[in-house]
């Protein structure tokens, strides 16, 4: 079957609402807005007999956030849309498969970056033990080095946290048809790549240095920025002390950098200006966050190759 590409804006165009922020208030008591949803805790939607009978079905959601604002935001968002109802919420990886096999949702809207959790190993197993879920993945960090990541471990879209909220619904709704979400930028990207081209746009080539790492120095280089020790990153990827310092080595000689201190002040600046724009969200939002000092865990695939 082929498999429809629809591309989304670029990651500069300017937009009124970023994920985060909530839908206009539901429609008064007895009106047909109302009587079609009733909202549980955080904003899940419980079906009602105005959900069943001759009304088209609903695209069931499972939203997975370990940040309850952004989580409720989302979850009340696709409530108010005509044909989506999420029909549970997850904050921790470990919460997904119970909640899988109670509600059966059809698709998975998860955050990327979840503490220490490793989002990609996640959608890698989801994909294999429930190949009917589609799966959507947003976030704030640079959608040119992880939309390819996620696609290639299973993800059927990527949409960034600064996106037009609308751009979220309608991402959802194309891959319930069975196509993939991902912007104009990493279309392009990935079109350039098929061709063997280099990369013109000064937004690529800013991402470009980190791209020769793999996913697990990728995480790492993360996690260094974040403030974490080689032993708390050891511990927390359960790996060896030795074998984290490998790594570190091999990132240097990839970045080119002289020093361990010159790779810990590249990655907390690198840190820096990703989490900035979750705190824009926030703001946005109406409420300032605290910001993580974790970044999520990758583990290795193979270099994204774009659908025919």
């Amino acid at each position: 079957m082929d498999t429809n590409l629809e591309i989304g804006g670029t990651g500069s165009e300017a937009v009124a609402a970023p994920l985060s922020v909530a839908p206009k208030p539901e429609g008064r008591a007895g009106s047909p807005l109302h009587t079609v949803r009733e909202f549980g805790a955080h904003g899940v939607t419980r079906p009602t007999d105005a959900d069943s009978g001759d009304q088209p079905a609903k695209i069931r959601i499972l939203v997975l956030d370990d940040q309850p604002l952004l989580r409720c935001g989302i979850s009340a968002f696709l409530n108010s849309q005509p044909d989506m109802m999420v029909c549970c919420e997850a904050a921790t990886i470990l919460d997904v498969p119970n909640k899988i096999a109670e509600y059966q949702p059809q698709l998975l809207v998860t955050a990327l970056r979840l503490g220490a959790e490793d989002i990609l190993k996640m959608i890698k197993k989801l994909r294999t033990e429930n190949a009917g879920l589609r799966i959507l993945v947003y976030s704030a960090y640079d959608e040119n080095i992880f939309a390819e990541r996620a696609m290639r471990a299973g993800a059927n879209g990527y949409v960034m946290k600064q996106a037009a909220i609308e751009k979220l619904a309608a991402a959802i709704r194309d891959l319930v048809k069975g196509g993939i979400y991902v912007s104009r930028e990493v279309a392009l990207s990935a079109f350039r790549k098929s061709l063997g081209r280099q990369k013109n746009s000064r937004a690529l080539r800013s991402a470009t240095y980190l791209e020769v790492l793999s996913d697990r120095e990728m995480h790492i280089f993360q996690l260094l920025g974040s403030g974490l020790t080689k032993k708390q990153i050891a511990a927390s990827l359960d790996l060896s002390v030795k074998t984290i310092e490998s790594h570190g080595e091999n990132i240097k000689h990839k970045l080119r950098l002289n020093s361990s201190g010159e790779l810990r002040r590249r990655a907390a600046k690198w840190v820096e200006q990703s989490l900035s724009s979750e705190e824009y969200i926030f703001r946005s939002a109406g409420r300032q966050p605290k910001l993580p000092f974790v970044a999520p865990v990758t583990t290795e695939i193979q270099t994204f190759v774009p659908p025919a």
